[in-house]
């Protein structure tokens, strides 16, 4: 019996090791990588520039206390707001720890202007986390039940709908803020129009809200662009990062811009882990290899042949709901449940995801070759077909 907490539903398979878009279990059996542990792995699997990076920076200094300079942590700082145009950053762990940060920040904002029981607008679907904060801001009951009181402060609205969050401001003087995914990951890889977006960065500046984009999925060239914001041109006051940052490694940062900027001081917030050398190192060499290789442009293009291969091979299928995403996010909604084909895929040697109960999502990683994304379109839609005709 396993003494781990039984906090996931664990698939049938264990990876012993791999290599590019492919793992292989302990068994021998090797799988085509569509999901990159979640947007995570965005070189792929034993990416020589960064093995070599992580084992050079584990042989000189692993951690130090943010108590003192960080070297790696500064470099990646300049790296990331030169990237985004944003003005400073916080380095901590993960996504919801980023979140957990953006939401702190804005409540501090909201208190230096003299509101006194700050509010969030947040999104129907949305995924922040699973702190209890974040947890508060997510829209997915499922994943709150059990774990009331939430944190009080936020207020939902249907995602994409500029008047709900104009609606919201003529009766709530309490809003501070708006926080939302660029594209929803986990909500079914739904994607925020560019007129939304642009409407709600006028909307925050008239009201001098902050505008908080969780880049957590979607940011790091996983769409075509550095960012997921900046296909509509906007410039948020608050961006968060994590998952594909450290292309495996933990890390993830809370980036402020414009009126968010310069708010928190020593002791407002802080992480012991954040920011550490080795996690830096692994951040740096994810962004220079994307820059090298060209991985932006390959997201673009690689992401768009998969949606339009699969669109042909799928077309006229019965139960095929839509086939949508940006990038190398992407989403196969049909029209009922679909969980098994997870497991069908495993036995196909095939990693994918189900989300939002119908929705099927790919997520490859940014080193995806021309020739995988063929396997991948002819394998899947094999699966799709055979369960919708089941």
């Amino acid at each position: 019996m396993s003494h781990l907490m039984q906090t996931y539903a664990r698939l049938p398979v264990t990876f012993s090791h791999g290599e590019g878009n492919r793992v292989t279990d302990i068994n021998g059996k090797t799988y085509l990588d569509a999901l990159s542990g979640i947007a995570v792995n965005t070189l792929g699997h034993k990416h020589p520039a960064l093995v070599k990076a992580i084992a050079e920076q584990a042989g000189r200094l692993l951690h130090v206390s943010n108590l003192y300079g960080i070297r790696e942590q500064e470099h990646l700082a300049d790296r990331l707001c030169a990237l985004s145009g944003m003005s400073e950053v916080f380095f901590c762990n993960s996504g919801c720890e980023a979140n957990e940060a953006a939401i702190k920040l804005a409540r501090f904002y909201g208190h230096r202007q003299g509101v006194d029981n700050p509010a969030i607008i947040v999104m129907e679907k949305a995924f922040h986390g699973r702190t209890l904060a974040t947890l508060s801001a997510t829209g997915n009951r499922k994943a709150q039940a059990g774990f009331e009181p939430l944190v009080a402060g936020f207020v939902r609205v249907p995602y994409n709908d500029l008047d709900a969050i104009r609606a919201v401001a003529e009766h709530n003087h309490n809003v501070v803020a708006v926080m939302l995914e660029m594209v929803q990951g986990e909500g079914g890889i739904n994607i925020a129009s560019l007129e939304f977006q642009r409407g709600l960065r006028q909307l925050c500046d008239d009201k001098g809200w902050l505008l908080i984009c969780d880049e957590v999925q979607c940011g790091m060239a996983r769409t075509g662009k550095w960012f997921g914001f900046q296909h509509a041109g906007v410039l948020p006051d608050v961006m968060t990062l994590a998952k594909g940052l450290g292309s495996g490694v933990p890390i993830g940062a809370c980036l402020a811009a414009g009126k968010a900027a310069g708010l928190f001081g020593p002791g407002n917030h802080g992480s012991t882990f954040g920011g550490n050398p080795l996690a830096c190192t692994a951040a740096l060499t994810t962004l220079s290899t994307i820059e090298q290789d060209g991985l932006l442009a390959r997201a673009e293009t690689v992401g768009a042949a998969i949606r339009q291969g699969l669109a042909e091979a799928l077309a006229g299928v019965a139960g095929v709901v839509d086939i949508r995403g940006q990038g190398l996010m992407i989403g196969i909604e049909l029209d009922r449940p679909c969980g098994e084909l997870v497991t069908r895929g495993l036995d196909a040697g095939l990693l994918i995801n189900v989300t939002a109960d119908k929705v099927v999502r790919l997520l490859p990683a940014l080193v995806f070759s021309d020739a995988e994304a063929k396997e991948l379109v002819e394998r899947l839609a094999a699966l799709i077909r055979a369960f919708l005709a089941a």
